[in-house]
């Protein structure tokens, strides 16, 4: 018999299952046997055998439940990981009529199988095998007449044909989503694990493809974990898979290897199974099998690698023990799958700055441009369009990707696709944007019309990105001017509006330039209506990085004196005051920069005297960061012009700070440091003279 070989992200059977309460369910079920199996069904149900049956075998009074000694596992699982599998209605034939005569066959053979000595189990179970076990009818008809019991006491004999008899068909049906329910509940699972340890490769092999297929919901990983199967999946995959002659016993090796990583490819959408499989030397042995020849060998392998990839320790240790150099050349792969998994782990470990030299190094970025044509493959599109986006953060990847137009293309996929493409194909074009040059070439193609188009969705990540993308193509002049005729920065300030910090923050940093390249940037924010109190409105916000970017338009609005008015009557200045006592450089940086401005309205100077904010921006002067310098000798020189300032700022010891940064190589430092100290010495002056006076 032929027998399907499958890897976990290989859609299985839709099949539905209800839960049923405790008390009602098990009617419920008893009613359905009755109707089907006819009088007497209930008790032909139980799977019980004769003693001289089989040696070793169950009773069915012994099968094990979840509900015995079980190891206690002190964490729960991945909160990240969906909590189980989607549950829909089972269904069912109308009418007994309407079933097929598999169905009976079937039934008839399991109720063989529970009273039949060894050489009849083994006959039964090789004319079960007959059946296409794929068909939901078969599956569900064993399931129905209590044949998973069977089944299952079958692994707990000492016969190893028919414990090879029984995995084979368990690891059909245990493409149905009930089966494998069905199969945890009664504790089969554990027996499964406890194969593992066999001598009989055949007997792993069957064993790790089984829970390939029963782990692709929670409980059932959570299971294998406690009950010892990571570390004995981990320890099949040692094998030599890349010998160009392998005898007979080392291609069963290879085997039971390709087995194991399936199994570890279903088990490692858990956090926790993560940690495990590195725990027990996983990595290096995925490693090793990484270099396998086979297709069929790479795909769980590589699956694998992309599952944990979502864990620093495993993109630390995919680049540390070269992984990187068979990912890129298996990128060139016919294999639309293995080019897929290849893709997604390089997305997810481009984000380390030596993993992108690496791919570009070892010429991966050609091969990522190449997967933009297979666009009606919208899974591998996914995977090749983000690792594009990250290998593009390094402007020398840029240069590459340039010369493969890979620009061009990223823009024509700006329509039409679904968002967890747009995300990254928008991601990468704030990248590119990065460079003066193809900010051009993005309104050229058309771009800067599909990008605006795309603010008015709801997806966060994809609007994270677009903003972010607009604020880099509006640096440019003539690109500023297409997004305001397209209303773009109406649009990008409604989104500070939403319920995402991110989204706020990457709106609010997209402003910044939009109002700096603004024909009549003064007209354009006024006309927006309740604009500018939505922005001292989120000076509220608990997000440092809210806020820096908020800070970072105050500064940028109040260059406009009607429009500072309008910020000062909604209470900017107290607010920002209130924010000065924070120890992160980058909100230090942009909220001296907003009070700078701010003080060029009215009383504002005394205002921030009086609401406390001129002694904390002492202390910024002992930071590390040239800008928050910067920054804050511009604020202090303005609010200098305070005689109160002046008075706190000597207090608290600025002077000896702001001589050391004249000494600085920055003329506009320079000058603001100067000038601040200038004022306190004309304040001293002044009052020296005054008291000599009197």
């Amino acid at each position: 018999m032929s027998e399907m070989e499958e890897s976990p992200s290989h859609v299985s059977i839709k099949t539905e299952e209800k839960k049923p309460s405790k008390s009602s369910g098990k009617e419920k079920s008893a009613e359905v046997q009755k109707k089907k199996l006819g009088p007497g069904a209930k008790t032909k149900m139980k799977a019980e055998f004769s003693v001289s049956s089989l040696p070793g075998r169950l009773s069915s009074q012994k099968i094990k439940t979840p509900a015995g000694a079980v190891p206690v596992d002190t964490f729960s699982e991945s909160s990240s990981e969906s909590e189980e599998e989607e549950e829909q209605p089972e269904r069912r034939p109308e009418s007994n009529t309407d079933l097929p005569s598999e169905y009976w066959q079937i039934q008839k053979l399991v109720k063989y199988l529970k009273g039949g000595d060894q050489t009849a189990t083994v006959l039964t179970l090789c004319a079960m095998m007959d059946f296409n076990l794929m068909q939901e009818t078969c599956q569900l008809a064993i399931r129905d007449v209590g044949g998973l019991e069977v089944l299952i006491n079958l692994l707990d004999t000492d016969e190893v044909k028919c414990k090879i008899g029984s995995l084979k068909i368990l690891r059909k049906i245990s493409h149905n989503v009930q089966i494998r329910r069905t199969i945890v509940d009664m504790g089969g699972l554990q027996s499964i694990v406890k194969i593992l340890d066999s001598p009989v490769k055949d007997l792993k092999a069957l064993a790790a493809e089984t829970i390939a297929n029963v782990a692709r919901f929670r409980r059932a990983r959570r299971t294998v974990r406690q009950y010892g199967g990571i570390k004995k999946l981990v320890k099949l995959l040692d094998c030599v898979p890349n010998l160009a002659n392998l005898t007979a016993n080392q291609e069963k090796d290879v085997e039971v290897a390709r087995c194991g990583a399936l199994a570890l490819w279903s088990c490692s959408k858990s956090t926790k199974n993560k940690e495990a499989i590195r725990k027990a030397g996983g990595i290096p042995l995925l490693g090793c099998l990484l270099k396998s020849p086979h297709e069929n060998m790479l795909i769980p392998v590589v699956g694998t690698l992309q599952e944990c990839a979502s864990e620093e320790s495993y993109r630390i240790a995919i680049q540390s023990e070269g992984m990187i150099k068979d990912l890129v050349k298996n990128l060139s792969s016919d294999n639309d799958e293995l080019q897929m998994h290849c893709a997604s782990a390089i997305f997810k470990c481009a984000e380390d700055k030596q993993t992108r030299d690496l791919v570009r190094k070892y010429k991966g970025l050609q091969p990522l441009v190449s997967l933009l044509s297979k666009a009606d493959n919208k899974q591998l599109l996914a995977a090749a369009t983000g690792a594009i986006w990250k290998c593009s953060i390094s402007m020398e990847n840029v240069a590459k990707f340039q010369e493969y137009k890979a620009l061009e293309t990223l823009v024509g996929l700006l329509m039409d696709q679904p968002e967890e493409v747009l995300v990254n194909v928008v991601g990468a074009l704030g990248e590119f944007a990065q460079i003066p040059t193809n900010k051009a070439t993005i309104r050229k193609c058309g771009g800067i019309k599909s990008l605006v188009n795309l603010l008015t969705g709801t997806n966060q990540a994809l609007l994270v990105n677009v903003t972010k993308a607009v604020g880099a193509c509006a640096t440019d002049m003539d690109n500023m001017a297409i997004i305001d005729q397209l209303d773009g920065v109406r649009l990008v300030w409604s989104l500070l509006k939403n319920s995402s910090a991110d989204v706020q923050s990457s709106a609010a940093w997209a402003l910044c330039p939009c109002i700096k390249n603004a024909k009549d940037a003064g007209e354009m924010v006024r006309s927006l209506v309740g604009g500018l109190e939505l922005i001292v409105n989120l000076l509220k916000s608990t997000s440092n990085e809210v806020l820096a970017s908020i800070c970072a338009v105050i500064a940028k609005i109040a260059k406009d004196k009607e429009n500072l008015a309008v910020l000062t009557d909604h209470g900017v200045v107290p607010l920002l005051a209130k924010l000065t006592n924070t120890t992160d450089d980058r909100l230090r940086r942009h909220l001296a920069e907003a009070i700078g401005h701010c003080c060029m309205w009215g009383s504002n100077r005394a205002s921030f005297g009086d609401a406390g904010a001129v002694a904390p921006l002492v202390r910024y002067l002992k930071s590390k960061d040239k800008a928050v310098h910067q920054s804050t000798a511009m604020a202090l020189y303005h609010l200098s012009k305070d005689p109160n300032n002046c008075i706190t700022m000597h207090g608290k010891g600025v002077v000896k700070p702001l001589i050391h940064i004249m000494g600085s190589d920055e003329e506009m430092l320079q000058e603001a440091a100067a000038g601040c100290v200038r004022n306190i010495r004309l304040l001293a002056l002044a009052n020296r003279n005054a008291q000599l006076f009197y």
